[in-house]
């Protein structure tokens, strides 16, 4: 083969591979961003670092940051109270309507159904304090009062119903928090939307850290976790708000949040206990304003009925740590309730037994109730309120 031909057949050979590696440079992946870059430590990383690049741990981290989540999480500064303060030196009888509701001189008297001082109507929530039960061996139960009368029983007593306690507070924490209000539960999902699947269930009264709120297709969800939401309704949540409310002019005052069913206190701009309670039911709501505890007692009897049948009488004998700061609405203790976390009340906050004596501990005549509705739900017209009860 002659030079000449030799070369025809290089140069078709070059040409060949010319559409080829045109091809392949317009195919070819480009070079990734960061390639060749340093990988930055684990680490939170609100501004671009300059020598490193924040992805992985670092890149969830932020994102976590950014809506206020820490990893691991710090712990709120709290610790639970004594839980002594949940101790009363009572014995409570819950009245049963059937066996009868009359105070009799003697207990020949009360076993013959005659001669009663006094008898009450017929009511769902009906208690009064005894000094001892007596049983008889024909006639069944008698309980004798402190006042020395005797009431026919049915061989039950009523202990404290809750034994609920709040938190109180070393110093106010960063983010918002609250408890598990849902009887059975709160399921906590990875996303706020529909077809998710629940990852766990938190228990009733659980303390949970809020550290995000939103709303997916009409529903409300609080953020708890790294990628752990709740429905916002199973919760009551309390939002710190250490700056006191026009009109405190002590350093001291008592939030009560009526839609979320919370309490919160605080000294000096900073909180120092926060717990769930019970406020008035539609119409008998707890009226929002700003009131100053006007009185304080160790015990109280409380009666009452709103209805017209009066079908929904009460008497509540020695209802403990009472301090009273809108006419007949008072804060104190409810032996008889388990509902915090819901309003129920007629009127009046209700918290659990040892939570009402720390508050009653701590609160001076002249401290200050911030009552308040954030859903604008509550009525605010002083005329649609009357006198309140428990």
């Amino acid at each position: 083969m002659n030079r000449v031909v030799r070369v025809l057949i290089v140069w078709m050979m070059l040409l060949s591979l010319l559409p080829a590696q045109s091809v392949l440079a317009e195919t070819a992946p480009a070079p990734e961003e960061n390639s060749g870059a340093v990988l930055c430590v684990p680490a939170v990383y609100l501004h671009a670092p300059g020598d490193c690049v924040p992805l992985g741990p670092s890149e969830t981290l932020t994102r976590l940051a950014a809506l206020g989540v820490e990893y691991p999480p710090r712990p709120l500064p709290a610790l639970k109270p004594d839980p002594a303060l949940n101790a009363l030196p009572y014995r409570y009888y819950k009245v049963n309507n059937q066996t009868g509701t009359g105070f009799y001189p003697s207990l020949e008297a009360a076993i013959n159904r005659q001669g009663a001082t006094r008898i009450l109507p017929p009511g769902r929530l009906l208690y009064v304090v005894y000094s001892s039960r007596i049983e008889t061996e024909r006639n069944g139960t008698y309980f004798l009062l402190p006042s020395g009368s005797y009431m026919p029983g049915d061989g039950s007593t009523a202990q404290v119903a809750s034994s609920f306690q709040g938190l109180e507070f070393l110093a106010t924490p960063r983010n918002a928090f609250g408890w598990v209000i849902h009887p059975s539960g709160a399921p906590v999902y990875a996303l706020p939307q529909r077809g998710r699947t629940s990852l766990r269930t938190l228990a009733r009264f659980e303390v949970v850290q809020v550290y995000a709120r939103q709303n997916v297709e009409g529903v409300e969800w609080a953020l708890i976790g790294p990628d752990e939401w709740v429905e916002d309704r199973l919760l009551g949540i309390v939002i710190p708000r250490p700056l006191p409310p026009e009109g405190v002019n002590n350093g001291r005052w008592i939030e009560v949040n009526l839609a979320e069913q919370t309490l919160a206190v605080y000294q000096e701009s900073r909180l120092v206990f926060a717990t769930l309670v019970t406020t008035g039911v539609e119409p008998f709501y707890t009226r929002p304003g700003l009131f100053p505890i006007y009185k304080k007692l160790e015990t109280e009897n409380m009666q009452g009925a709103f209805e017209a049948d009066r079908s929904d009488f009460y008497y509540l004998e020695n209802v403990p740590w009472t301090m009273y700061f809108d006419k007949a609405r008072a804060l104190h203790g409810a032996y008889w309730g388990t509902m915090f976390g819901y309003p129920a009340s007629h009127g009046c906050v209700n918290l659990s037994v040892g939570d009402a004596r720390w508050l009653f501990l701590w609160a001076q005549e002249g401290d200050w109730v911030w009552v308040h509705d954030p859903s604008g739900q509550t009525p605010t017209d002083p005329a649609f309120y009357g006198d309140g009860g428990a």
